[in-house]
């Protein structure tokens, strides 16, 4: 795992925390719940390609 990663996925935080304090307080609640989850997906889809390759790892250290 490359220290890339982790400095992406923590950048995606800040923004969508900042976004989502952003929008509650303006009373927008809906679209603060909605960027949350969008930013959540993102680092899901991230974490899944990394998952994904180590998977591959295992399988081919083991020769299944």
């Amino acid at each position: 795992m490359d220290v890339d990663l982790i400095f992406k996925i923590a950048a995606i935080g800040i923004i969508v925390a900042v976004l989502n304090q952003l929008l509650a307080r303006s009373g927008r609640d809906d679209q603060a719940m909605m960027t949350t989850i969008a930013g959540l997906i993102v680092v899901l889809m991230m974490i899944i390609n990394e998952i994904s390759v180590l998977f591959d790892t295992i399988k081919n250290l083991f020769d299944l």
